[in-house]
């Protein structure tokens, strides 16, 4: 079908006063437990396999993708990080023709912000949708077991001010997220080794959540509060500032598709699905800021804020401001606990509590499984797994998922709203989402 174009300054209006919901039709990711390197498949594999599974989910065959692409209705949106450090290759966008012939000619264009890339691409996917297109397909990928953990650190250090802050570091982000650690204990006089504790809770409750989750990469492992606070020993070893290997999001190879819809297109899938549109989860806002590139100058412009990264909670107030919420009007969050360092600032850029007193939302299992509001019932990134380029998509993925009551096992019960952050370096690139049903 052929779209009316609106003018610029309508389009602009709608996107910052009253978006237009983005309706997101289903998806898929792949099993983040897989070492794709050793299984001797390379990333077109995995974006066929994951962009089939995603059209499957939508009950949308490759006809219609056809269909669509001849009416100029459908766009692609390829989010990767490294793949030219990790894989020698480049141009991502492009491959979507060998995931199958019904692509060709379609429109797509990779999106690289870091690990927050798959973010990167929904935006552009929201801002795209309904003013060039129907229908947009958002893929995030990454490779990243190519290398070895030290070559790897080094590629992900590229997500940094990597002269500065990389070069000569075995462990760029456990450095840079270790001295988040070490700032959030100066800035709000909190007892260091209770802080620490707080940090090994928010790695077991992660590592149980995944238990639950049938593609987390570590269902089958153990984690207890025990072993997480039990750093600087042989199966725990310090990282970085004080953080132990429990501390950290995983080293993944993964896939994640959404299919996302403008409301014209909804309807008629909707009709022909035998369904009403209120039954789709749709984006109700997002916010998108960007903060100092270099850790120590985020500190320093921070340093008269009462909260330690004001950029990340503007960009989550912006996203509730779009969206017409509250902290309160949510069921779930999932967050980017890149390191646990994160996920304990994010408590209080989400508003869960007031900045300096996350530990009462650990302490007082708010944000458990069956806490208040949960923070991360898939696993997050500690337990789910971090493909870079795919994080971002599977977290709205999981978003839909458990506000269309389709989560499986780990459901939270009745959800309805549900928000998530996903940053790029060390909060350098910040998004937020909030979708609805």
């Amino acid at each position: 079908m052929r779209m009316r174009l609106r003018p610029a300054e309508d389009f602009l209006l709608l996107t910052v006063f009253n978006m237009e919901k983005i309706y997101i039709l289903g998806g898929a990711q792949t099993d983040f437990e897989r070492n794709w390197f050793k299984e001797g498949k390379n990333f077109i594999g995995m974006m066929t396999e994951v962009a089939n599974d995603a059209l499957k989910d939508c009950s949308i065959d490759y006809e219609e993708i056809k269909r669509l692409n001849s009416d100029n209705a459908i766009g692609g949106f390829v989010a990767n990080f490294g793949a030219e450090l990790y894989l020698n290759q480049a141009h991502l966008n492009v491959f979507m023709d060998e995931v199958n012939d019904a692509f060709i000619g379609m429109p797509s264009i990779r999106y690289e912000s870091a690990c927050a890339s798959g973010s990167a691409a929904i935006v552009s996917a929201i801002h795209q949708i309904g003013v060039t297109c129907d229908v947009g397909i958002v893929l995030g990928m990454e490779i990243m077991k190519s290398l070895s953990s030290s070559d790897g650190a080094k590629v992900l250090g590229a997500a940094a001010y990597f002269e500065r802050e990389a070069v000569g570091r075995k462990y760029p982000f456990p450095e840079l997220f270790g001295r988040l650690a070490l700032d959030t204990v100066s800035k709000y006089s909190l007892d260091e080794s209770e802080y620490m504790d707080n940090l090994a809770k928010i790695s077991f409750k992660n590592y149980s959540n995944a238990r639950r989750n049938e593609n987390a990469q570590t269902r089958k492992w153990f984690m207890s509060y025990e072993h997480a606070r039990n750093r600087g020993v042989e199966f725990n070893h310090l990282v970085g500032a004080g953080l132990g290997v429990s501390d950290c999001s995983q080293v993944t190879d993964g896939a994640a598709a959404i299919i996302l819809a403008s409301k014209k297109y909804a309807e008629s899938y909707c009709k022909e699905m035998g369904m009403t549109i209120d039954e789709l989860p749709y984006i109700a806002g997002y916010g998108h800021r960007n903060a100092p590139v270099s850790y120590s100058k985020k500190i320093e412009y921070a340093k008269d804020s009462d909260i330690i990264i004001p950029w990340t909670r503007q960009t989550i107030q912006d996203a509730y401001k779009m969206a017409s919420v509250t902290v309160d009007d949510l069921d779930l969050i999932e967050t980017h606990d890149c390191f646990t360092s994160s996920e304990y600032a994010a408590i209080s850029c989400f508003g869960i509590t007031k900045p300096g007193r996350e530990f009462e939302a650990i302490n007082d299992g708010v944000i458990f499984f069956d806490g208040k509001l949960p923070v991360n019932p898939s696993g997050g990134l500690i337990g789910g797994g971090h493909p870079v380029g795919a994080t971002g998509v599977r977290m709205m993925l999981d978003l839909a998922k458990q506000v269309s009551n389709k989560a499986d096992t780990y459901q939270i019960k009745n959800a309805k709203t549900a928000a998530m952050l996903n940053l790029g370096g060390s909060a350098t690139s910040n998004f937020a989402f909030v979708v609805k049903r």
